[in-house]
């Protein structure tokens, strides 16, 4: 088989053309403001009488859009048209999926201003942050595609005479895909295509924080002529079907992304065996992080400082791989925090229409645990930068930070979700890995040195699924930098590649005496 290379999508140069389209777009997204969205199940479109109003987290008495709100009676109607769909879907080949979704591919592309306008709307990013979540997405199909395509020729198995031996990939059934806010695009679409594409059927719950992006999402997938049931759009509230979805017994994986709470939850649930129950549930979660990035006295300063300001504060510190955490040599301490000051005070602040650096955070909820972290944080260490906070029009909340952090302390040890930076001081590189290695989670980090051998001891102590040597701990790229954590990160898969679709088949091995 002979399988076209794998090319990431071009990032837009954002030129004065491009930015007058993008404006226009931004335009015809606030005309839809206000609408409302159906549940998506099989061939249905239903509106409910309970819907969830979407906020503009930049101005929070904006509505992007009211979204219909499952219930069980949904959820048992939708697992339903999934396994009705599966029939059909699962004996489909590999190619013939991934041709499938390449169509959604090809319109995420078509619509990728579109789509932009409506993350800078729903998710609070800057232009930069949202369009560089639609190139993910893109790259997810792509990669995903290419991959699936590589199963159709099954496995290659040890010869013998007078058998014919074969190994072949089925899909599992039925899945449940729980994506999280911070991507409501890529890890949306990426969990869900990688499940289908290798013949599972699912019904997809998305944040309740950006639900409009996955409404937009069912939009194109529909519009790519995708099977009825092989998604199911069901939003709704983790308490009232997020739990019944996952300990369902027709359900044979959940694939999640979001808090370590909730996913030990999911995990605990999945395997709480229920009455007439065929499967062993696989659970397939990332969930979270508390990055980090540790600066030896040999270090390059300027480059360190640029690396942990756009790490801890890059979209407002709500990614897992933020990093929330500078671990400094004590040599250069008080050197790299200038330069760090220096830089933040440069970073703007305000509506993410506005394109700037700093956009709002997700919600209130968010805004009240942030600002509980900041207190908290000026009673364990020393707050040198920022600590503001204003949710008047929308969820704002200065960049922060606090030096002579204890690695023991809150602020070093949880993770905060917001724009909150803590640097601790060290006497040596040794006892800064240390101090990184000292958390619960294992995804994102960066070492900045100039030694070879301690580059060398990096890579095989600092306890995290991605290392980044000499730059920041954020925005691994699919294909590049394969990303996926481990303890309580998550399960250890590595998504946008070949392992993580082997997450949703199983093998079946076939011996024929000739």
């Amino acid at each position: 088989m002979v399988l076209k290379t794998f090319v990431n999508e071009p990032e837009i140069v954002w030129g004065k053309e491009e930015i007058e389209k993008l404006q226009k777009e931004l335009d015809y997204v606030k005309k839809q403001f206000n609408t409302n969205y159906p549940l998506f199940i099989s061939d249905k479109k239903i509106m409910t009488k309970e819907k969830k109003a979407s906020i503009n987290p930049s101005n929070h008495e904006e509505v992007v859009g009211y979204v219909s709100q499952a219930d069980k009676a949904h959820i048992n109607d939708a697992i339903k048209a999934a396994e009705d769909s599966f029939q059909v879907w699962s004996t489909k080949t590999f190619t013939e999926r991934a041709q499938y979704i390449e169509k959604i591919g090809h319109l995420v592309r078509e619509k990728k201003l579109e789509l932009t306008a409506w993350l800078i709307y729903e998710s609070g990013k800057n232009k930069n942050e949202a369009e560089g979540e639609i190139n993910e997405a893109i790259d997810f199909i792509e990669m995903y595609a290419q991959e699936a395509r590589k199963l159709d020729d099954g496995a290659t198995l040890i010869a013998m005479d007078g058998i014919k031996n074969e190994m072949i990939y089925l899909p599992l059934g039925v899945g449940v895909i729980i994506p999280p806010w911070n991507f409501p695009l890529a890890i949306l679409l990426g969990l869900t295509v990688s499940a289908i594409v290798t013949g599972n059927t699912v019904l997809v719950k998305p944040s309740s924080s950006t639900p409009v992006i996955g409404a937009k999402f069912m939009e194109i997938t529909r519009e790519a002529g995708l099977p009825n049931g092989v998604i199911n759009f069901v939003p709704g509230s983790s308490s009232k079907i997020g739990n019944y979805m996952v300990s369902h017994r027709d359900v044979s994986f959940i694939s999640f992304t979001g808090s370590m709470q909730a996913a030990l939850q999911i995990d605990e649930l999945a395997h709480q065996q229920v009455p007439n129950q065929r499967f062993v549930k696989r659970v397939v979660a990332e969930m979270g992080g508390k990055g980090g990035i540790v600066v030896d006295e040999t270090a390059n300063l300027d480059r360190a400082a640029d690396a942990i300001v756009n790490s801890a504060f890059g979209y407002q510190g709500q990614k897992c791989s933020a990093g929330s955490r500078a671990i400094i040599h004590e040599e250069v301490y008080e050197a790299l925090i200038d330069k760090i000051i220096e830089r933040t005070k440069t970073l703007s602040i305000g509506p993410s229409i506005d394109d700037t650096f700093i956009g709002p955070v997700i919600d209130e909820s968010a805004y009240e645990k942030i600002t509980s972290y900041i207190e908290i944080g000026k009673k364990e260490s020393s707050l040198i930068y920022g600590g503001k906070a204003d949710k008047q029009t929308g969820y704002f909340i200065e960049p922060t930070i606090f030096i002579d952090a204890k690695p023991s302390s809150n602020l070093m040890q949880e993770e905060i979700f917001g724009p909150v930076l803590s640097i601790s001081k060290v006497k040596n590189y040794q006892e800064g890995i240390d101090v990184y290695n000292n958390t619960n989670y294992g995804l994102t980090g960066a070492f900045f040195t100039e030694s070879d051998e301690r580059k060398a001891n990096a890579h095989k102590t600092m306890v995290c699924g991605n290392l980044f040597i000499n730059g920041k701990c954020t925005g691994a790229v699919v294909g590049v930098q394969p990303f996926g954590g481990y303890y309580m990160s998550g399960t250890g898969s590595k998504i946008g590649t070949h392992e993580f679709l082997m997450n949703f088949v199983h093998s079946k091995t076939i011996s024929e005496n000739l």
